[in-house]
C-alpha cells in the first residue's frame, strides 16, 4: 500500500493555524508565514526548504548587521528567529538538499543564538568511538549544582527544537542537557544499531563528571518517538537515573507490522504532512528509502525481543493520548504488565502525546514537568 499524504490547501490552512501557537510554528512570525504560503505551491522538500530557508536567511542577515552595530541583544534574538524558519525549512528530516541547507543553517543560527539565551546554552562534544556525541547544556543562574534531565525528541524534534521543555524545568531550578535521539541531527549512530542507547550512557559519563551540576540526580525524557529511548535507557541504566519519561512512544507493538503498515500508510492523521511524510521521517532514522525495509528493521526495536521489558528499571512515567495513531497506547499497557512498577497517566480524548486536536499540550507539560522535579529533587 502507498503512503498517503494530506493536500497541500489542507496543509496550507493547517499552518496558518499553527503559526505562532502550535509546534513546530509556535515561535513564528504569522505574518511571515502568511506571505511564505502564498509561494508555496507545493510539498516538494526543495521548495518547503527553499521559501522557510529565504525567511531564515532574512533573520540571519539581519542579525549579522545588529551584531555589527554591537546591538548583541538584538542580534541573538534575530538569530534565533532565523534558527526558527531554518528548523521548519528542514522539517521533518533533511531528506533533499535543501532541506540539508536549512538544517546546515539550524546548527549555525542556534549556536549563534546559544549565548543570548536565558540561560545561555553550552555546545558539549563528547569523544565517543571516534565521533561524538553532542549536546547543549543549559544551567539555571543562581544554581549550585543543580539536578540535570536529559531529554530529546523524536524523528522531527531534534535537540535545537527543546527550547519550550527546557524552559520548564529551567523555572524548577533543573539543569537541561538536549541531545540528538539515534538516527537524527548529530546522534552518530543510527536507531537500528542495537545498542544505540550508549550514546545516552556516554552522556552520562559526561554529566557525571560536571562539578556545575549534580551527576547522581539525573533523569531523561525523550518526547514522541524518543519516548522509546527513555523506555530502554531506563531499563539499561536503571542504576544511575532517578527517573525516565516516556512520553508518547511504543515499545512493542509499534514496531509490528499489523500497527506499522496502516501507520504508515493510512492512520497517522495528526502528523502536520499526514503518512507519507512520517515514513519519510521514520525511513531516515534507519538510513532507509521504503516501507518494506522499516517493516523489516522496526521490530528488532522491540524490548521484548531484546530481553529488557522484564528487567528492573528506574522510575518510569508513561504518558501518552488515548486516541495516538502514530504508537499505540495498547504498548503502555504493555509495560505496566512486566518488569518494575510504573507511574502511567492516559489522557482521554487526546492523541499522539496527549496533544487534543487545534490545542496546545501545556496540561500535559506540567504533568511531565512535575514528576521530574519531583523524582530528581
Amino acid at each position: 500500500m502507498e503512503a498517503k499524504g494530506r493536500g497541500l490547501e489542507e496543509i496550507k490552512n493547517d499552518i496558518a493555524r499553527r503559526a505562532g501557537r502550535v509546534n513546530p510554528f509556535e515561535r513564528v512570525i504569522p505574518e511571515e508565514v502568511h506571505g511564505l504560503l502564498s509561494r508555496l505551491t507545493s510539498l516538494d522538500p526543495d521548495l518547503w526548504g527553499q521559501e522557510w530557508g529565504k525567511l531564515g536567511a532574512r533573520h540571519e542577515g539581519l542579525a549579522a548587521e545588529l551584531e555589527k552595530e554591537g546591538k548583541r541583544d538584538q542580534a541573538g534574538k534575530s538569530y534565533y528567529q532565523a534558527y526558527e524558519y531554518y528548523r521548519i525549512g528542514r522539517y521533518p528530516v533533511p531528506s533533499s538538499p535543501e532541506n540539508m541547507n536549512c538544517y546546515r543553517g539550524v546548527l549555525r543560527t542556534y549556536l549563534k543564538a546559544a549565548a543570548y539565551l536565558e540561560p545561555p546554552a553550552e555546545r558539549i562534544e563528547i569523544p565517543f568511538e571516534g565521533k561524538k556525541v553532542v549536546g547543549y547544556l543549559q544551567v539555571p543562574k543562581g544554581t549550585v549544582c543543580p539536578p540535570v534531565v536529559m531529554h530529546w525528541g523524536g524523528v522531527d524534534g531534534w535537540k535545537e527544537d527543546r527550547r519550550t521543555n527546557s524552559q520548564l524545568l529551567h523555572k524548577e531550578g533543573l539543569a537541561t542537557f538536549t541531545i540528538d535521539m539515534p538516527g537524527t541531527g548529530e546522534n552518530p549512530v543510527r536507531s537500528n544499531d542495537p545498542r544505540a542507547e550508549r550514546t545516552f550512557s556516554a552522556a552520562l559519563d559526561y554529566l557525571g563528571g560536571r562539578s556545575d551540576i549534580d551527576g547522581k540526580r539525573i533523569a531523561v525524557m525523550g518526547g514522541s518517538f524518543g519516548g522509546y529511548w527513555a523506555a530502554k535507557v531506563a531499563h539499561v541504566e536503571a542504576k544511575r537515573l532517578r527517573g525516565a519519561v516516556n512520553w508518547g512512544a511504543g515499545v512493542h507493538l509499534t514496531f509490528q507490522e499489523e500497527w506499522l503498515r496502516p501507520a504508515l500508510t493510512v492512520a497517522a492523521s495528526q502528523y502536520l504532512m499526514g503518512p507519507a511524510s512520517l515514513l519519510d521521517a521514520r525511513s531516515y532514522i534507519f538510513g532507509v528509502k521504503t516501507l518494506e525495509e522499516v517493516l523489516k528493521i522496526a521490530p528488532t526495536l522491540s524490548l521484548v525481543a531484546q530481553g529488557l521489558i522484564d528487567q528492573p528499571c528506574a522510575p518510569l512515567l508513561c504518558i501518552n493520548g488515548k486516541e495516538d495513531d502514530q504508537h499505540p497506547v495498547q504498548d503502555i499497557y504493555l509495560l505496566l504488565e512486566h518488569g518494575s512498577p510504573k507511574d502511567v497517566r492516559i489522557m482521554a480524548g487526546a492523541g499522539h502525546m496527549g496533544r487534543k486536536p487545534g490545542q496546545g499540550n501545556e496540561e500535559v507539560q506540567g504533568i511531565v514537568t512535575r514528576w521530574v522535579r519531583e523524582r530528581v529533587s
